[in-house]
């Protein structure tokens, strides 16, 4: 079992899932995230099976989001800024486990784009649920259709049957 800490959220992980911190990365950090100007990350990476999950977490149960742009036009460009850096990290990556993940997950037969999204529980003025993820999927299978058709935006209480993963916190 593989278990990844993401702010306040611990991603558990089954026997026989590759799942690692693409944000962590050195080739990320070091070379190529200066590359074009700067460029984004998605935060997990996971290879199960024939599958490749990239894994975007958003937690605003403290904070609320500040940023103005579109939480959906941000996971997209994450999500191309990560592919655009696994590529990298495949031929150009000094550590071997990293480069053991970019080649497994390029390798996948099916991509899968996750925004895990936690907002409060209990909705007051002051601690609005600002974000319809319903909304937010939409937006999101507009930009990301020639990967993933179908991505998904979920919370700890709404995984899919096929995310085989669990997170508490």
């Amino acid at each position: 079992m593989t278990v990844l800490q993401e702010g306040r959220l611990r991603f558990s992980f089954p026997a026989g899932t590759l799942a690692s911190k693409y944000d962590d990365w050195a080739h990320y950090r070091q070379q190529f995230n200066s590359a074009f100007g700067g460029t984004k990350a998605v935060d997990l990476l996971v290879a199960d099976g024939e599958v490749s999950w990239l894994i975007e977490v958003k937690d605003y149960r403290l904070h609320s989001r500040t940023k103005p742009v579109d939480l959906a036009e941000e996971v997209a460009l994450k999500v191309r800024d990560t592919l655009a850096g696994l590529v990298s990290a495949k031929f150009q990556n000094h550590d071997r486990n990293a480069r053991v993940v970019a080649r497994k997950v390029l390798a996948g037969k099916r991509l899968r784009i996750v925004l895990h999204l936690e907002q409060p529980a209990r909705h007051t003025r002051l601690r609005p649920r600002a974000i319809d993820p319903a909304a937010v999927k939409k937006k999101l299978q507009g930009l990301l259709k020639a990967l993933d058709a179908h991505p998904a935006v979920v919370d700890q209480h709404s995984l899919k049957a096929d995310m085989r993963w669990n997170v508490t916190g």
